[in-house]
């Protein structure tokens, strides 16, 4: 059984300064719906996200618009619709793994977001 990760191509989204610190967009990459967050702890350190758009519990493609925080060590976005929690990292609901969305690797790269789906 081979276990190697098959590489993704990677697709730029936009630049990092066009999401608002602590927010997500969304953008369409090879007809998937991806939802990319930027998120700031206030002290000039940034992370981008991606997962899934798409939130099983409501069947809405609305994660991109969820709240950003965090539960214990985990960084999560709040969908919502009904508020169901996913890991940012991961893409695991919390509250019921069987809603868990794709997660997607990231970079920023010259001040452009680039996505790996």
């Amino acid at each position: 059984m081979n276990n190697e990760r098959v590489p993704r191509p990677w697709t730029a989204i936009c630049q990092l300064d066009d999401i608002v610190p602590n927010t997500g967009v969304c953008a369409l990459v090879n007809g998937e719906q991806v939802a990319v967050f930027h998120v700031n702890d206030g002290n000039a350190n940034a992370a981008v996200y991606a997962i899934e758009n798409y939130d099983p519990g409501s069947q809405a493609a609305v994660l991109s618009r969820g709240l950003i925080g965090s539960l214990g060590e985990r960084v999560v976005v709040a969908s919502p619709i009904y508020k169901h929690h996913f890991d940012l990292r991961t893409g695991e609901c919390l509250e019921s793994p069987s809603y868990s969305v794709g997660a997607f690797d990231t970079r920023v790269e010259d001040g452009h977001v680039w996505v790996a789906v």
